[in-house]
C-alpha cells in the first residue's frame, strides 16, 4: 500500500493512562516544528488579499498594545477569532471565601476561547491525516534498550549533559534531564550530578558502567 504524502502530519505520544498491561495510552497531536511566522501572514495578505506590506503586522503590534492594556484593568477582549481574557491564580491552599483577599490573587497568563468561526474554518481540512516518521513522542522512554544506548553514547567522554543527552535520545528537554535524574539518585545511582554554571553535568561513577541495570 503506499505512503500517503498528503494530510496533515501528526505525532503520537504517550499519555499518563495505560491499559491492562501497563503500557501507556497513546494520544495524537499536530506534528512540531511545522509553523507559519507573522511575516509569512504579512507577505500572503498582501499578495492574496489587497492589503499594503506590513498592515497585518502592523495591526497585530497594535492588537497587542490596545488590548493587552484591557486585559490588564480585567476586561475579556472580544474579536471574530475568539475571546481573550486574563487568567487568575490563587496562591496558596485556600476553603474559606471569606478570607481570601487581592493579596492571595496572582497574574496567571492569557486564556483564549476561539470563535464557532474559528474552530469551523481550522476544521475544513479535507487532506486527511498522516503521520510523522521516527518514534513515538519520547515513546522509547519505555524502551530499555534504546535509552542504554543513547545513555552510551552520550558518556564517550565519561561524563554528558542534558543537551547531549537529548541529541542522542532523541527525547524532550523535560524528559531528558528526568531520566539522567533518576540515575543520579539512591544508593545506587549510577550517574554523579553536578553544576557548572548554569549547566548539570552527569558522570559515570566509579562502580558503575554503562550497560548495569
Amino acid at each position: 500500500m503506499p505512503r500517503k504524502t498528503d494530510g496533515i502530519l501528526f505525532e503520537l505520544h504517550p499519555g499518563p493512562k495505560r491499559d491492562e498491561e501497563g503500557k501507556p495510552l497513546l494520544y495524537a497531536r499536530p506534528a512540531t516544528g511545522i509553523s507559519k511566522t507573522i511575516r509569512q501572514l504579512d507577505d500572503f495578505c498582501a499578495e492574496y488579499r489587497n492589503l499594503q506590506k506590513g498592515e497585518m503586522e502592523r495591526l497585530f503590534n497594535l492588537f497587542i498594545d490596545v488590548a493587552g492594556n484591557w486585559l490588564a484593568q480585567g476586561y475579556r477582549v472580544e474579536t471574530p477569532i475568539g475571546s481573550f481574557a486574563m487568567k487568575l491564580k490563587l496562591t496558596g491552599d485556600h476553603t474559606d471565601a471569606e478570607k481570601v483577599t487581592g493579596r492571595d490573587i496572582i497574574y496567571n497568563g492569557v486564556e483564549f476561547t476561539p470563535s464557532r468561526e474559528l474552530i469551523a474554518k481550522a476544521g475544513s481540512n479535507r487532506e486527511g491525516f498522516r503521520k510523522k516518521p521516527g518514534y513515538v513522542g519520547n515513546s522509547q522512554m519505555y524502551d530499555p534498550k534504546a535509552m542504554e544506548e543513547a545513555l552510551r553514547k552520550s558518556l564517550t567522554l565519561g561524563y554528558t549533559t542534558v543537551s547531549t543527552f537529548m541529541y542522542f535520545s532523541k527525547l524532550k528537554r523535560d524528559s531528558a534531564q528526568h531520566y539522567l535524574d533518576s540515575l543520579s539518585k539512591g544508593e545506587n545511582a549510577r550517574l554523579l550530578r553536578r553544576k557548572n554554571g548554569r549547566t548539570y553535568v552527569y558522570s559515570l561513577r566509579k562502580d558503575s558502567t554503562p550497560e548495569q541495570k
